[in-house]
């Protein structure tokens, strides 16, 4: 049976583990990782996917991929990876998806954390990418800046970030504009150096170099 990502985005056991995992980071200090966080990874995906030539059912398995990629946080933060492969393994097994489909959706969810994964696949590859990239100001549940931690200021610093896939140079480019009085390039980099080199790995498995600007300036 072929299923879609719309079967997925309507899925109500799959919507309430992302929404009870948003919540279980929230009380952890955690930014946000809602349905808007899921759907935006998903998208993203399906969008570097579709600009490399990968077909229909690669894209359409990347955006369900993407959806899913964080269902483990309603169980633990740590270890969400590995727990979430499982739990995607079993909802898409009862959905009745094919064997093959399920196997390379639960790699890329297994593997999509920077502290035990890497890129394994293309469709692992985009994931990784997207969700690694979403950075931005909206993000941030915590509404006292004095109180931020390191990753609230980069989040909420993150004045716009931009993702863009250019197939003649064979690169990713991930451009962010930062509120420099809020975070620096430095402080951004110490803190997100691990995401971003996993991000050059992804990139490398898609064929393609990773470049990364801040404020025009190139930092990796």
């Amino acid at each position: 049976m072929e299923i879609t990502y719309h079967d997925i985005v309507k899925n109500e056991e799959i919507n309430q583990y992302i929404t009870m995992g948003n919540e279980v980071l929230g009380k952890l200090g955690y930014t946000e990782h809602s349905q808007k966080h899921a759907a935006i990874v998903a998208r993203r995906a399906a969008e570097i996917l579709k600009e490399l030539g990968y077909s229909k059912r690669e894209i359409e398995l990347a955006k369900i991929t993407g959806y899913m990629h964080d269902i483990g946080n309603c169980v633990n933060r740590h270890d969400h990876a590995h727990s979430g492969a499982i739990m995607a393994f079993q909802i898409l097994r009862d959905l009745k998806m094919p064997a093959e489909e399920i196997a390379v959706i639960v790699s890329a969810i297994g593997n999509h954390d920077e502290s035990t994964g890497t890129a394994v696949t293309p469709i692992s590859a985009a994931v990784i990418i997207a969700d690694k990239t979403d950075v931005r100001s909206n993000r941030v549940r915590n509404t006292d800046i004095a109180f931020f931690d390191k990753h609230d200021r980069v989040n909420y610093a993150a004045v716009k970030t931009k993702v863009t896939t250019d197939v003649e140079k064979k690169v990713i480019h991930l451009n962010i504009k930062l509120d420099e009085q809020i975070c620096s390039v430095l402080d951004y980099f110490e803190i997100f150096t691990e995401r971003m080199l996993m991000c050059r790995r992804a990139s490398e498995v898609l064929g393609l170099k990773f470049k990364f600007t801040v404020n025009g300036s190139k930092v990796l």
